[in-house]
């Protein structure tokens, strides 16, 4: 068992949620929001803007905890789309449940470690969007999520790399010939 699920007490079944590929986990406008723990599979977390457009925020696999982190924090209504790209198993935290789980100090240590390097991880994702070539986009992605290439459809990657599908398969390209 991982310190992670130890310290938010995971492995218990009876919060365990079965989602088919496709379904969604959370929809905008929701007045109930938790934070995800997927425990099996794969889901993405984003928006639609005003042209229908969609805007990958995340991409979540097996051992990642994700969710509309503002709503679960300010007790607001959902502002994010979160479905599975995968059939998925997933835990639903409670804040109060990760508050409890934060009485130690030792296990307080430990869970601002992670926001930490989660938070360090974001800051760089997006000043890449303003300011990086989509090719060092691309290789941060593949170093955050090297397993997920395989799994995510090209314009999903696209998507969350704020590229046009055919800039992302110009870049595999030329990486592929060691350009």
């Amino acid at each position: 068992m991982s310190k992670l699920n130890k310290i938010l007490n995971i492995e218990n079944e009876s919060n365990l949620r079965r989602f088919k590929k496709g379904e969604f986990i959370q929809q905008p406008n929701q007045l109930k929001a938790n934070a995800i723990y997927v425990k099996k599979g794969l889901i993405r977390s984003y928006i639609i803007d005003s042209s229908g457009k969609e805007h990958i925020y995340m991409f979540a696999s097996e051992d990642w905890i994700t969710g509309d982190i503002e709503a679960v924090e300010f007790n607001e209504p959902t502002s994010l789309y979160i479905d599975c790209l995968e059939d998925s198993d997933v835990i639903f935290l409670k804040k109060d449940h990760v508050e409890e789980a934060n009485l130690s100090k030792e296990k307080m240590f430990q869970n601002m470690q992670k926001l930490w390097r989660n938070m360090a991880k974001l800051q760089h994702r997006i000043l890449m969007l303003l300011g990086s070539p989509a090719i060092d986009r691309y290789k941060y992605f593949l170093e955050i999520y090297p397993e997920l290439p395989n799994r995510i459809p090209q314009k999903m990657i696209a998507s969350y790399l704020g590229i046009m599908p055919q800039t992302l398969s110009t870049i595999r390209s030329k990486i592929a010939k060691g350009e």
